[in-house]
Protein backbone atom coordinates (compact mmCIF):
# COMPACT_ATOMS: atom_id res chain seq x y z
CA UNK A 1 0.00 0.00 0.00
CA UNK A 2 1.11 3.54 -1.35
CA UNK A 3 -0.02 6.89 -0.32
CA UNK A 4 0.02 10.15 -1.43
CA UNK A 5 -1.18 12.86 0.44
CA UNK A 6 -2.94 16.33 -1.41
CA UNK A 7 -2.55 19.69 1.29
CA UNK A 8 -5.10 22.24 -0.29
CA UNK A 9 -4.62 25.82 0.35
CA UNK A 10 -6.22 29.19 -0.66
CA UNK A 11 -4.29 30.99 -2.91
CA UNK A 12 -2.48 33.69 -0.66
CA UNK A 13 -5.25 37.09 -2.23
CA UNK A 14 -8.12 34.82 -1.02
CA UNK A 15 -9.19 36.14 1.94
CA UNK A 16 -9.24 32.98 4.69
CA UNK A 17 -12.40 34.05 7.36
CA UNK A 18 -11.58 31.12 9.47
CA UNK A 19 -7.87 31.57 9.37
CA UNK A 20 -8.62 35.29 10.69
CA UNK A 21 -11.31 33.79 13.25
CA UNK A 22 -8.16 31.47 14.44
CA UNK A 23 -5.99 34.15 14.78
CA UNK A 24 -8.50 36.48 16.64
CA UNK A 25 -9.04 34.24 19.18
CA UNK A 26 -5.27 33.55 20.59
CA UNK A 27 -5.13 36.30 22.31
CA UNK A 28 -7.70 35.27 24.47
CA UNK A 29 -5.55 32.33 25.31
CA UNK A 30 -2.45 33.91 26.13
CA UNK A 31 -0.80 33.64 22.46
CA UNK A 32 0.46 36.99 21.26
CA UNK A 33 3.10 36.32 19.01
CA UNK A 34 1.65 34.29 15.79
CA UNK A 35 0.79 37.34 13.41
CA UNK A 36 -0.90 35.06 10.53
CA UNK A 37 -3.29 31.81 10.19
CA UNK A 38 -4.21 30.09 7.22
CA UNK A 39 -6.77 26.65 7.29
CA UNK A 40 -6.57 24.22 4.87
CA UNK A 41 -7.53 20.78 3.91
CA UNK A 42 -5.02 17.54 3.93
CA UNK A 43 -6.29 14.43 1.83
CA UNK A 44 -4.76 10.82 1.79
CA UNK A 45 -4.96 9.02 -1.20
CA UNK A 46 -3.99 5.44 -0.86
CA UNK A 47 -2.67 3.04 -4.24
CA UNK A 48 -3.15 -0.66 -4.31
CA UNK A 49 0.49 -0.48 -6.18
CA UNK A 50 3.08 1.88 -6.48
CA UNK A 51 2.24 5.38 -5.98
CA UNK A 52 0.95 7.61 -9.29
CA UNK A 53 1.90 11.18 -8.59
CA UNK A 54 0.50 12.10 -11.63
CA UNK A 55 -2.70 10.00 -11.19
CA UNK A 56 -2.56 11.88 -7.96
CA UNK A 57 -2.03 15.55 -9.39
CA UNK A 58 -5.10 14.53 -12.03
CA UNK A 59 -7.53 13.81 -9.05
CA UNK A 60 -6.26 17.18 -7.12
CA UNK A 61 -6.64 19.14 -10.07
CA UNK A 62 -10.14 17.87 -11.15
CA UNK A 63 -11.85 17.14 -8.13
CA UNK A 64 -10.38 18.27 -4.77
CA UNK A 65 -8.98 22.09 -5.62
CA UNK A 66 -10.71 24.56 -7.08
CA UNK A 67 -8.40 25.78 -9.06
CA UNK A 68 -9.57 29.59 -9.01
CA UNK A 69 -9.19 30.04 -5.25
CA UNK A 70 -7.19 27.29 -3.73
CA UNK A 71 -3.55 25.76 -4.87
CA UNK A 72 -2.25 22.21 -3.98
CA UNK A 73 0.75 20.70 -3.16
CA UNK A 74 1.11 16.62 -3.45
CA UNK A 75 3.79 14.15 -1.89
CA UNK A 76 4.43 10.58 -1.29
CA UNK A 77 3.51 9.67 3.15
CA UNK A 78 6.86 8.45 4.46
CA UNK A 79 4.82 7.30 7.39
CA UNK A 80 3.47 4.32 5.85
CA UNK A 81 6.59 2.42 4.79
CA UNK A 82 7.56 3.11 8.36
CA UNK A 83 4.86 1.47 10.06
CA UNK A 84 3.35 4.63 11.60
Amino acid sequence: MSRVVVDVMLKPEILDPQGQAVANALPRLGISDVSSVRIGRRIEIEFAGEPDLDRAREIADKLLANPVIEDFSIRLDDTVAEGA
